[in-house]
């Protein structure tokens, strides 16, 4: 994998992927792997198995009947949401915990359960999906591991992406946007996910040079965002609304199902 110059110049190793991990990222690439190939993938970790199953039983995802093992997890949620939370949960065992980072991997949850639940009903990849709404914030991630005092100042007044990356090119001379892409690249995952998390912090009009995939991968995150996980721009959702319609229309999305899908998700997670 090629390293951008100005990543070298930090000095900073990004975190090895776990080989579980590594084994399952192939899979998903495989059309033809099944669903108790995955389900045997995870379970030969055992720690990150019963970590996978713990979550899936927890309120966030409401299941009738509690689930027992890996395949049964898969069966309710499917193979795309299931091989998310496993790479959730390794993402965050792969950095040394704090508050802020707590934050950070709570967001990146949520993100990646919604972008998956409404790329689904979209006919966009829902793994796809998953994997960039987790992997969207990982650069703050490993700058927090770099220098937590430092990027700690970043996030007193929490700023908005553009301002946040300017911030983080002023004081590093690289952005987490580049840093995130990089970790996606060095764990294996696919371009269309390190594209997206590369360009996630530009303006939509600078999305055109994109591949499809990726620009509508791009919309779906920025509606979860200012749905989801922005309170402020949430408050007023026809706002968002009116400056997604062109966008999705740009890159492919029917508008009325891109809203509906994206209203009944964001209202099922913000249930209590």
């Amino acid at each position: 994998m090629s390293i951008d110059p100005k990543l070298r110049e930090l000095n900073i190793d990004l975190p090895a992927c776990p080989a579980t991990l590594v084994k399952l990222s192939l899979m998903m690439a495989d059309e033809d792997s099944s669903m108790a190939q995955i389900a045997a993938l995870i379970e030969t970790d055992m720690a990150l198995a019963s970590a996978v199953v713990r979550t899936v039983n927890s309120a966030l995802f409401g299941l009738l009947k509690r689930v027992e093992t890996v395949h049964e997890a898969i069966r309710y949620l499917g193979m795309a949401q299931v091989a998310g939370l496993t790479y959730e949960i390794g993402l965050r065992g792969a950095f040394p915990p704090t508050p802020l980072l707590q934050q950070l991997w709570d967001r990146a949850g949520i993100r990646g359960l919604a972008m998956g639940r409404v790329a689904r009903q979209l006919d966009v990849d829902p793994w796809l999906a998953h994997t960039m709404g987790l992997f969207a914030e990982t650069g703050r991630a490993v700058l927090i591991a770099y220098d937590a005092a430092v990027y700690a100042a970043h996030t007193k007044s929490p700023p908005n992406e553009a301002e946040l990356s300017a911030l983080e090119i002023e004081t590093f001379g690289v952005s987490h946007a580049a840093f995130g892409a990089a970790l996606c690249k060095a764990w294996g995952l696919s371009r269309e996910v390190a594209d997206g998390v590369r360009s996630r912090t530009q303006a939509p009009s600078q999305w055109t040079y994109e591949r499809p995939t990726v620009r509508q991968l791009l919309t779906i995150g920025a509606a979860i965002d200012a749905l989801l996980l922005d309170p402020a721009r949430a408050a007023n959702p026809q706002a968002v609304w009116a400056e997604l319609e062109p966008v999705a229309g740009q890159v492919g999305l029917h508008f009325q199902a891109f809203q509906l899908a994206t209203t009944r998700v964001c209202e099922r997670l913000n249930m209590p």
